[in-house]
């Protein structure tokens, strides 16, 4: 487990009757059921933060009701005393009290919160709805107050953390906890962009790790009841509506489209590790700078609002009043304005993220990839003869560099192409986003081999890249499969003593220690025996059959790293020490007892993730 990760969450102190626990557990109706509670209350969630921003959003920059900031031409005079572009940094600041708050009430540990990806991969499904909503409060406060940060980390993170704690109340399986954490995720997405099937497929991808059948009903239920839910409260139109606007030119979209959209993938997906690189350079700035942390998002939050002012507001907040616009065909933007825009949005992504405003790029990038396609359909006719023939219009390129650089980001090639789907309703349209996404995607995997969330787990010191549950693996140590009961000799006993105490057919292998009980290596007793015999007269001493001497294991190691460690030593049997130091034996392990184990487990959990009974 990484050091700066939360451990599984206690028991709750809140649990469900027993016979309702048991139904729950025992009945997939009761999950499905489960499941659209969860979608309710993440619709809910979702809701209640749009709002919460909204509002903020409004008072710090004097909007009128309903306004998107990102939709504003200049920034306004008589917002925050006249000086709007200080908003960021006076969000900032609250959110530097709100993260002291959060670190006391962690103690001493400061361990970071576990996000869904995380809980999912290693902790099957444990997390803390305390932090959970602890993130999402510092997620509305950051983008409430401008700075370039999306919601859809803090939706899926509360919604999750609600889903987690709900699991842990009726005492859920592991596998089927992961599902539920998954459906609060699902509707989380699904409310956000009122796209069920976009939210679904969010959670297979990327929360649940894998698609079932025994996960498809809980998770589309789930996304289904939060998009609904959200629709009941706040009636408006999708995230973006371009299902009206002519994605296309006069003539007809066809394969030989798939070209283009194939190169602009390739650029989004370029473009996209420059901005996960950015994001980790000013990351490491501000560390080197030594400014305490709660005190970056002000000096974060100074150099957004300085961007603002001295670009335009459209680099402030997610983006979305923004995306309206640049989706619009009839608005003409010069591209030398569409450049600096992206490099604008994209410094501001950087800086918000890298000094410490929660939120994530989701949206930032749906947002930069738009304006990527606009930019490619600009620029392509320039250097590419015959480019003009090609069906697709600038706004169709924008929809297609939307989901090809958000994939590269956020990964889920098919996240990113129903949520063009959903949003365009165009068959056509949509088999050329999909090209664009899997080259975009293989390229970042082939590459990079990171997705933004995996990244930043990669510079944690974590090594995993998805949700798929290695957490099993990582608790299943040398220390929970060793023999325990080994009787370890000195190296001077003498080889006739050994010999008489330890016949051919008794255990086959013993350890050996020093003077000082430490470590000293494994004797095969068949080999010894060989040895003695083949010598006669001349006994060998027992140190001239010792085997492995510096090679063993440690209690707290997993079976991967258990199964490397005999690979390396070519050894079909180590020694277990408490420590390197000390290299006092505590026990013994066999490879062919490790992989035994591992098969066992392995199987358990492939019945787990298909439905089957355990």
């Amino acid at each position: 487990m990484s050091p700066t990760s939360s451990p599984p969450v206690p028991a709750p102190l809140l649990q469900a009757p027993v016979r309702l626990r048991a139904w729950v557990r025992g009945s997939e109706v009761a999950l499905v059921l489960l499941a659209a509670l969860t979608g309710c209350i993440g619709g809910l969630a979702v809701a209640a933060m749009s709002g919460a921003t909204q509002f903020l959003r409004e008072q710090l920059y004097q909007l009128p009701p309903g306004q998107r900031l990102s939709s504003l031409s200049d920034l306004p005079a008589d917002g925050l005393m006249g000086a709007a572009f200080l908003a960021p940094a006076l969000g900032g600041a609250v959110l530097g009290l709100l993260l002291l708050i959060a670190t006391w009430r962690r103690g001493k540990a400061k361990r970071a919160v576990v996000d869904p990806i995380e809980a999912n991969a290693l902790h099957g499904g444990r997390m803390s709805l305390r932090g959970s909503l602890d993130v999402a409060a510092q997620n509305v406060v950051s983008n409430g107050c401008g700075a370039s940060v999306g919601l859809e980390a803090g939706y899926t993170q509360v919604a999750a953390g609600i889903a987690s704690r709900l699991g842990i109340t009726f005492k859920m399986r592991r596998s089927d906890l992961r599902t539920l954490v998954g459906c609060g995720s699902a509707a989380a997405i699904a409310a956000a962009f009122g796209s069920p099937l976009t939210g679904a497929f969010y959670a297979f991808e990327l929360i649940i790790g894998t698609y079932t059948i025994a996960t498809l009903a809980p998770v589309v239920v789930a996304a289904l009841c939060g998009s609904l839910v959200v629709r009941a409260l706040a009636p408006q139109p999708a995230f973006v509506d371009v299902g009206a606007l002519a994605l296309a030119k006069n003539t007809a979209v066809d394969a030989g489209d798939t070209l283009p959209c194939l190169v602009l993938g390739l650029v989004c997906a370029g473009l996209a590790v420059l901005l996960m690189r950015g994001v980790t350079l000013v990351e490491q700035g501000f560390r080197v700078s030594r400014l305490p942390a709660p005190l970056r998002p002000v000096l974060g939050g100074l150099c957004v609002g300085g961007l603002a002012l001295a670009t335009t507001p459209q680099v402030l907040s997610a983006g979305h009043g923004a995306l309206h616009i640049y989706l619009a065909p009839e608005v003409a933007v010069g591209l030398g304005a569409l450049a600096g825009l992206v490099i604008a949005k994209a410094a501001a992504s950087a800086m918000s993220i890298g000094s410490g405003f929660r939120g994530g790029l989701f949206f930032a990038s749906l947002f930069l990839g738009a304006l990527v396609g606009r930019l490619f359909a600009g620029i392509a006719p320039l250097f590419w003869p015959g480019f003009e023939s090609f069906g697709l219009a600038p706004v169709g390129y924008a929809v297609v560099g939307m989901s090809a650089f958000a994939v590269a980001i956020v990964g889920g090639p098919l996240t990113m192409t129903f949520l063009a789907l959903e949003m365009t309703g165009s068959f056509p349209v949509t088999g050329l986003v999909l090209a664009s996404v899997l080259a975009s995607s293989l390229t970042v995997r082939k590459t990079f081999g990171y997705s933004f969330a995996t990244w930043r787990f990669h510079l944690r010191g974590e090594t995993i890249r998805s949700a798929h549950d290695i957490g099993w693996m990582r608790s299943l140590t040398v220390g929970r499969m060793m023999r325990k009961d080994i009787r370890p000799v000195t190296l001077d006993t003498p080889m006739a003593t050994f010999l008489r105490a330890h016949p051919l057919g008794s255990p086959s292998r013993v350890v050996v220690v020093d003077e000082h009980d430490r470590y000293a290596g494994i004797v095969l007793v068949p080999e010894a025996h060989a040895r003695a015999a083949e010598n006669g007269a001349e006994t060998p001493r027992l140190s001239d059959v010792v085997r492995y001497p510096g090679s063993f294991l440690l209690a707290d190691m997993s079976v991967k790293q258990a199964a490397a460690a005999f690979d390396g030593a070519e050894a079909e049997a180590l020694a277990v020490l408490d420590d390197a130091r000390s290299r006092k034996v505590i026990g013994l392990l066999t490879e062919s007892h490790t992989l035994k184990r591992y098969s066992e487990e392995l199987d358990r959990q492939r019945r787990a993730m298909l439905g089957e009974a355990a």
